[in-house]
């Protein structure tokens, strides 16, 4: 009976440790997300990722993973709802906040992250009067101080705010026109009430339509049925135009969403050699 009992010790240790050594991440299956999630762990000392992998960075790019852990790749709004069969994930701020996760955040990428949120038109509409319309209004103090008390994480990157207007715009001329912005959740959809109070006091109405995928605004926008977009940072947006052929450019940077990782079935981040 002893020696029963010390074989199913011994095999439930086994197990234990066998199941210790197969760590699982979940992460966004987009190229620059995906890479983005990859350089927080690498900047953690997890993994360790080719010289020039750079944010287009995947889990080929890894050369060095001494815990041996295996990386998930997920749409990127899919990532909170794959938590459960994990042992972390790694999710864009956004996404997190709408799946109201916040709480299971265990660290952040560097505050300093050059992924801005931006507002995006086709090149060739990046003067016209309702994308500089559109652009004073998302630039605002108004934009500012809303994220000055925003509690979820988001950070204005608005140096030099408007009053929510372009001195250059003919408003008059614009009365009665409608700018058509398609967006992700808060906070994206929040700074868009707020361009909108500002717009309509000019007349101007602020048509927006919310989504929750990467690659529906920028294909409205590009097909011509919207007149921008607001849902992802710049370095995305770069390299969805060199995927796509697209010429979707910045009209506004608003702010920063540091990407997190978020504790599944797991919240031990000793597990990853990370000491917090």
């Amino acid at each position: 009976m002893k020696k029963l009992t010390a074989l199913l010790c011994a095999l439930i240790l086994t197990l234990s440790l066998a199941s210790a050594g197969a760590l699982t991440i979940a992460v966004p299956n987009d190229p620059t997300n995906e890479g983005r999630a990859l350089l927080l762990l690498q900047a953690q000392g997890v993994i360790t990722l080719k010289e020039d992998a750079g944010i287009t960075a995947t889990k080929a790019d890894i050369v060095d993973n001494p815990l041996g852990i295996e990386f998930e790749e997920v749409e990127a709004a899919m990532v909170p709802n794959v938590l459960a069969d994990v042992d972390f994930g790694i999710i864009n701020g956004n996404y997190a906040l709408a799946a109201e996760i916040l709480d299971k955040a265990l660290l952040f990428e560097n505050s300093e992250s050059p992924y801005v949120n931006v507002v995006s038109v086709k090149a060739e509409n990046a003067d016209s009067p309702k994308s500089k319309a559109l652009a004073a209004a998302v630039l605002s103090q108004e934009v500012v101080d809303f994220f000055a008390t925003y509690t979820n994480g988001a950070i204005a990157t608005i140096d030099n705010p408007t009053d929510g207007y372009d001195a250059s715009v003919d408003y008059d001329a614009l009365k009665g026109e409608t700018i058509k912005v398609v967006c992700t959740l808060d906070p994206h959809s929040y700074v868009l009430e707020i361009a909108k109070k500002i717009l309509a006091e000019k007349g101007v109405n602020l048509e927006i339509t919310i989504v929750d995928d990467y690659v529906t605004p920028n294909t409205i926008v590009d097909a011509g049925d919207a007149d921008a977009n607001f849902f992802a940072h710049a370095p995305y947006q770069e390299n969805f135009n060199a995927e796509n052929g697209t010429n979707l450019v910045t009209i506004a940077g608003v702010h920063v969403e540091p990407m997190g990782l978020y504790a599944g079935k797991s919240a031990d981040l000793s597990l990853l050699g990370i000491s917090k």
